[in-house]
C-alpha cells in the first residue's frame, strides 16, 4: 500500500496516529507492543510527535523500542540513532529503561551484532530465535538502501544481526543491522519516506525490475504481515 500525503508533517501526524493505533492494538492482543524505529532525518518529527502531542495515547510501561541499526559510534555521537531518538522521545515519555534495547554501539561492529542478536533472543516466539515485531519502521537513502542493508552487500543472510563493515561511500561503514529475515518476519512495516532526492530511487523501487543488490529496499516483504509506503508529494513526484 502507498500512501501520498502533502508534505512531512501531514506524513507525520498519519504515521503517528497509526503507530498510537498499533501499540494499543498489540497491547490489547498480546500484552506487550514490539517496536523497531528507523535512524535518520524523516522519521525525528514522528518522535517528537510521539513525545510530546500523543505522549499519553500509549501504555510505555509495556512498550519496548528497538532499532534497525545503529552505527557503532558514542551515544553522543550526533550520528547515533538512539542518542537522538532519546533526547525528543524517551526523556519525554513514561517509559523503563529496562524497556529501551538499544546496540550498544560503544562495541566494535561484531561484539555489538552478538550483543544484539543475543537481545533479541530474549524476546522471541518460538520457532524464530528472534522477534516478531509488532511495527517496524524503516527509511530509504537515496541510493536504495534501508537499515544498513547496502547495495551490493549480501542477498541471502541467514543470521538476525549482521555487522556492516565494508567500505561504503568512500567510508567504513561500521554499523549493526537487522537482516531481512528479521524485517520480514514483522507483523506491520512502515517505510517513511520523504524529499525530492528520492524521487528517482523510488520510481525504480516501483518498477516492474527486481533488482534486490542494487536497490536492497526491494528485499523488505513481509511474509506474513503489511507493508505500507508513507511518502511525501515530492518523494513521490515520478511515480
Amino acid at each position: 500500500m502507498i500512501r501520498v500525503f502533502k508534505d512531512i508533517n501531514q506524513l507525520s501526524q498519519y504515521a503517528a496516529n497509526s503507530f498510537v493505533e498499533t501499540a494499543n492494538q498489540s497491547i490489547a492482543e498480546r500484552g506487550r507492543f514490539l517496536v523497531v524505529l528507523s535512524g535518520g532525518n524523516t522519521p525525528m518529527q514522528l518522535y517528537k510527535l510521539l513525545g510530546e502531542s500523543f505522549h499519553n495515547k500509549v501504555d510505555w510501561t509495556h512498550t519496548h523500542f528497538f532499532w534497525g541499526d545503529e552505527r557503532c559510534v558514542p551515544v553522543d555521537d550526533a550520528g547515533n540513532s538512539y542518542g537522538q531518538t532519546k533526547k525528543v522521545l524517551f526523556d519525554k515519555i513514561n517509559i523503563p529503561n529496562e524497556n529501551i534495547h538499544r546496540v550498544l554501539s560503544e562495541l566494535e561492529p561484531d561484539s555489538a551484532s552478538k550483543e544484539y542478536a543475543n537481545t533479541l533472543s530474549g524476546f522471541a516466539e518460538s520457532p524464530l530465535t528472534w522477534p516478531r515485531f509488532d511495527l517496524t519502521l524503516l527509511g530509504m537513502g537515496d541510493d536504495g538502501h534501508t537499515a544498513s542493508l547496502f547495495p551490493n552487500s549480501p542477498v541471502d543472510m541467514d543470521l538476525p544481526t549482521l555487522a556492516v563493515t565494508a567500505n561504503y561511500q568512500g567510508r567504513p561503514a561500521n554499523r549493526v543491522t537487522l537482516t531481512p529475515k528479521v524485517l520480514n518476519s514483522s507483523r506491520k512495516v512502515m517505510f517513511l519516506v520523504a524529499g525530492k532526492s528520492k524521487a528517482v530511487t523510488l520510481s525504480r523501487v516501483f518498477s516492474d525490475n527486481y533488482m534486490p543488490v542494487e536497490l536492497p529496499v526491494q528485499r523488505i516483504a513481509p511474509e506474513d504481515g503489511s507493508l505500507t509506503w508513507l511518502i511525501d508529494e515530492e518523494a513521490g513526484s515520478l511515480l
